[in-house]
């Protein structure tokens, strides 16, 4: 059986920060820790997204059309 445990650590922020996190867990059903996961999750799939949706650099905008022959 394989056994996996997590590893914690603290992360210190101001206590108007901590109660809108709280808020925010209860309202979705989750912990702090999962609302703080979540919320990393979605701000790294936002800068992706930014990423993807950038303009083209002339090297890829060639590399994309080069011939395949």
């Amino acid at each position: 059986m394989l056994i996996c445990m997590q590893r914690s650590t603290s992360v210190r922020i101001d206590a108007a920060t901590h109660e809108e996190l709280r808020l925010l867990a209860t309202t979705l059903g989750t912990t702090v820790g999962d609302t703080v996961a979540l919320a990393v999750r979605r701000l790294h799939q936002d800068r992706l997204g930014d990423e993807l949706s950038a303009p083209l650099t002339t090297d890829e905008a060639e590399w994309l059309d080069a011939e395949l022959g």
